[in-house]
């Protein structure tokens, strides 16, 4: 068979597959290694003579399969992860092209959303996130997961009480674009004009500050909740940005307003995301963790901690 429909589909289904992948993993370097094995399954059952009628539900089921099975080993390294963890960020790019910019990604898979998918088992995670996110029907969920209908009906009532049992806030939708990237212009002003009042006025009582550095480069290493805790250390942290150099660039990430810090070598230090839903900061999620910038460029030492 010639090479050209398999190189269609992976045009056609890439940024699906991806969105698939990350949701499973929050990781953008595992979630490519999973799409690119899924489509290498495929080359390998067509040149085998299978007759594959429909790649997408193919190469879905095999890339949730592959999923689930990289969660299974991947467990006991995230019990023994140091601090907070949060999924590597995906910044989408301007011109809305590429996996990222996946409208299943954009809308759903921000990291608020990644981390309470954390409380869920492997497969409860897929049957959450197909269901959930993408709008499977169960006879595809079964497939794909490889349990019947009436499990996954079971496994999917009991992750949607988990996860609402987790959430901090209510299910009000994120902002429009726009709308966002004019809070978040303001909520960095704030910060880097040490204006406490007004980073006050734009943060939720539920508020909460989650920093990952993965025992690699400085973060805070338990969640800060409340306004006047969080505004605080929001002021000495961008304090600390000017001492060092850093320098912010607006960008939107995991479908929400944010930016990124560079050194003043033009090297990756932090992404920094807010979640924002009825016109304030519900949570603001930090990475440093230098093995989670590194899909994004050349990594900055500044906030590395010695001996990493």
């Amino acid at each position: 068979m010639s090479q050209s429909a398999d190189e269609t589909d992976a045009a056609e289904y890439r940024p699906l597959l991806f969105s698939i992948a990350y949701g499973m993993t929050g990781s953008v370097g595992d979630a490519e290694d999973l799409v690119q094995d899924a489509f290498l399954g495929l080359t390998r059952a067509r040149q085998a003579g299978t007759t594959i009628v429909d790649h997408k539900a193919y190469l879905a089921t095999t890339v949730t399969r592959l999923g689930i099975n990289h969660l299974r080993s991947a467990r006991v390294r995230r019990e023994m992860y140091v601090g907070n963890w949060l999924p590597e960020p995906v910044v989408m790019p301007d011109d809305d092209t590429g996996p990222a910019a996946h409208a299943e990604l954009a809308d759903s898979l921000s990291m608020a959303f990644l981390v309470l998918l954390e409380s869920l088992s492997p497969v409860e995670r897929a049957v959450f996130m197909l269901r959930e996110v993408f709008g499977y029907g169960y006879p595809d969920v079964a497939r794909s997961t490889g349990k019947s209908e009436a499990n996954c009906r079971q496994i999917f009532t009991r992750a949607r009480q988990r996860i609402a049992a987790g959430r901090v806030r209510g299910s009000a939708p994120p902002p429009a674009r726009a709308q966002g990237e004019e809070l978040a212009r303001r909520f960095f002003d704030a910060a880097e004009g040490g204006d406490l009042d007004a980073l006050l006025g734009m943060l939720a009582p539920d508020v909460v500050f989650l920093g990952d550095g993965g025992g690699k480069a400085r973060a805070i290493g338990k969640p800060v909740a409340e306004p006047r805790r969080v505004g605080q250390l929001l002021v000495g942290g961008f304090r600390r940005f000017r001492i060092l150099g850093l320098s912010l660039r607006p960008a939107w990430i995991n479908g929400r307003p944010g930016v990124v810090t560079y050194d003043a070598e033009g090297r990756v230090a932090s992404v920094i995301e807010l979640d924002i839903a009825d016109g304030v900061v519900h949570a603001i999620h930090s990475v440093t963790n230098p093995d989670k910038l590194a899909h994004l460029g050349p990594v900055s030492d500044v906030v590395r901690l010695p001996g990493t």
